[in-house]
């Protein structure tokens, strides 16, 4: 054909020194190189991690039960909430109820308590309490034991409700047994509720009875430090023989808890009378410690919600 010796074949068709070619050569490398190596990987997406952690420290869970860390450190005095301690734990109280009636007489009880931590959401205490009567001869009151048991996890059903039993040895007095239903939770972040509806029996003698309805509110000023709010009592008391007229009587009052450090708390609530039959006022005083585990390990439950916050 005419023309074709004169058509260079080959490689030698591309000229190395022509300036077109300098120009498309780095673009027909990289369509080259493309099917080698693929198209870019995109980026990594990471799953989401939504952390269910509470505002503050004092809400965080502090045992397998996911009862948050307030209620290791008795808030209300008049009112008990859920466990206070976890399995294997124990810590101790030193109690003082102050109570001035309208004649003038005063009653003051001190009471030591240890409390006790057990698997399947039980706690036991053991009290021992001494009575200062008006001409301030200290006498041993009365020695008794409480058990408790939480129906569920914290949070599983509302109000955590937790059923209690206690047994009481009376030095110059009826023996009683006292049943218990504790309620409570967080009503929202730093504002913590307790209720409780409690039966007192003799066991002998005048077979006296009682009914108490008690109920405490706290709000958290400082986070595991300082917290402050209200409790109330109100009580029923009726003897054999004369059900048809009880004995009634209300109390309520402002409460704080001071935290000094993560494992003692101090407790003092003031609440004065509001009819006859009540006290001038009833309060207490409670200093606690918690030791912990019994084994010596610290609190060093870490939810797996926040494990690795």
């Amino acid at each position: 054909m005419p023309g074709v010796r004169n058509m260079p074949m080959g490689p030698a068709m591309f000229i190395p020194n022509s300036s077109v070619s300098r120009r498309l050569l780095p673009i027909v490398l990289a369509a080259l190189a493309t099917p080698l190596f693929g198209q870019q990987a995109a980026p990594t997406q990471l799953p989401q991690v939504t952390s269910t952690a509470a505002a503050l420290l004092e809400e965080q869970p502090v045992d397998e039960t996911g009862r948050p860390d307030w209620t290791s450190s008795r808030r209300f005095p008049s009112t008990r909430v859920y466990l206070q301690d976890g399995p294997g734990e124990i810590s101790f109280e030193q109690w003082l109820r102050q109570r001035d009636f309208e004649d003038g007489t005063k009653q003051a009880r001190f009471q030591e308590e240890v409390e006790i931590g057990f698997p399947y959401r039980f706690q036991m205490d053991l009290y021992e309490t001494w009575a200062v009567d008006a001409s301030r001869t200290t006498r041993q009151d009365e020695s008794s034991v409480e058990l408790r048991y939480a129906l569920a996890d914290w949070g599983k059903i509302p109000l955590n409700p937790t059923l209690y039993v206690e047994y009481a040895r009376v030095a110059n007095d009826a023996d009683t047994i006292e049943g218990k239903l504790l309620l409570g939770q967080d009503l929202a972040p730093r504002l913590h509720y307790g209720f409780n509806f409690a039966f007192e029996q003799q066991t002998t003698l005048a077979h006296s009875s009682a009914y108490t309805l008690s109920q405490g509110l706290s709000y958290t000023i400082i986070d595991q430090v300082l917290s402050a709010g209200v409790e109330m009592e109100y009580s029923i008391e009726t003897e054999h023989g004369n059900r048809h007229d009880p004995t009634q009587g209300f109390v309520i009052g402002p409460s704080v808890q001071v935290r000094p450090s993560r494992q003692t708390h101090l407790d003092l609530v003031m609440m004065p009378g509001v009819n006859n039959a009540s006290p001038v006022f009833e309060a207490y005083v409670v200093f606690g410690i918690d030791f912990g585990k019994v084994t010596g390990e610290s609190h060093g439950y870490v939810p797996a919600s926040v494990g690795g916050r």
